[in-house]
């Protein structure tokens, strides 16, 4: 058994997880759309520049339609995300987007892909879904505002809509060309945010330090990581297994931010662990194995 994708998108939504701690560092004045418009043009040249100097970029057989259908859907859910934490708070919309993903990965490769759900998936789904619900029962109020819901949602399809498309792409380009490519395009739909929002509190050293970790470490290294194990593992698969970012976000929380979590939300937190190692460790089924490979699906319909 090859863990080495599982331990790859593992480490990628670690990383992912620390965003939230590194932005407490940025003063309040930054709005959110600057730090995801900045945090995807940065992370995606920085891997672009690499492919191409490593000379892993090949244009010639490039699946274009995709890479847009990615780099669409990865900048709707900055908006979307962020809207909807404005809209109903922190704890509601980071549950619900990242808590949704994949649900609707699953549906969708289900029902697009006709791939039906594994049994080891579902039980390690719903174990990390109801961990991220516990969450919520952190002691704080937590208001629910349906639009913001709904905003939520919206951010949770897209995150499946991306890393299904992105599947894709990773099957003609390598992992750094292919989130390279896609974030690129991202940020150049996302770059009127920066002429919208004051960049007055990124002047500053701490300002650009964050935002160089971010870009750097919780964008290209973290989504580098993600793309590799997502090349070798069902989408639905990589998608909950991103729900390790905000276990790590809660954990980062308490050690580090000094926030308090209450039994309920420690329960939260074994739960999603729980859930992340049944479908690491747990027993795959031979029809686990079968991948969509759609490379080889595309040639077989062109001969």
């Amino acid at each position: 058994m090859n863990l080495l994708p599982f331990i790859s998108v593992l480490i990628g939504a670690i990383l992912w997880g620390t965003t939230g701690t590194a932005q407490s560092y940025l003063p309040e004045s930054v709005h959110p759309l600057t730090v995801g418009a900045l945090r995807l043009a940065g992370g995606g040249l920085i891997l672009l520049f690499f492919a191409i100097a490593m000379r892993r970029v090949n244009f010639g057989e490039w699946p274009w339609r995709a890479t847009l259908i990615a780099a669409v859907a990865m900048a709707l859910f900055q908006p979307f995300f962020f809207g909807s934490v404005r809209l109903t708070g922190v704890a509601v919309g980071t549950v619900t987007g990242i808590g949704s993903a994949p649900v609707f990965a699953g549906l969708i490769e289900w029902i697009i892909l006709r791939r039906r759900p594994s049994r080891r998936w579902v039980m390690a789904t719903v174990l990390a879904v109801a961990g991220c619900a516990l969450l919520l029962l952190t002691g704080d109020d937590v208001s629910v505002n349906p639009s913001g819901v709904l905003l939520a949602l919206g951010a949770g399809l897209t995150f499946a809509v991306y890393s299904m498309t992105s599947k894709i792409v990773l099957e003609f380009a390598n992992p750094a060309a292919a989130v390279g490519v896609v974030f690129t395009i991202s940020a150049l739909l996302l770059s009127p945010f920066l002429f919208i929002y004051p960049l007055d509190g990124l002047r500053s050293q701490e300002g650009i330090s964050v935002i160089v970790y971010i870009a750097v470490a919780a964008t290209a290294v973290a989504y580098l990581l993600y793309s590799s194990g997502l090349k070798e593992l069902p989408a639905a698969t990589a998608v909950t297994l991103a729900l390790a970012e905000p276990l790590t976000a809660a954990i980062l929380g308490v050690a580090i931010v000094g926030e308090e979590l209450n039994f309920f939300a420690w329960m939260g937190v074994g739960l999603l662990l729980a859930g992340l190692i049944v479908l690491t460790f747990g027993k795959r089924g031979t029809d686990e194995e079968r991948t969509p490979y759609f490379r080889k699906q595309i040639r077989e319909e062109k001969e």
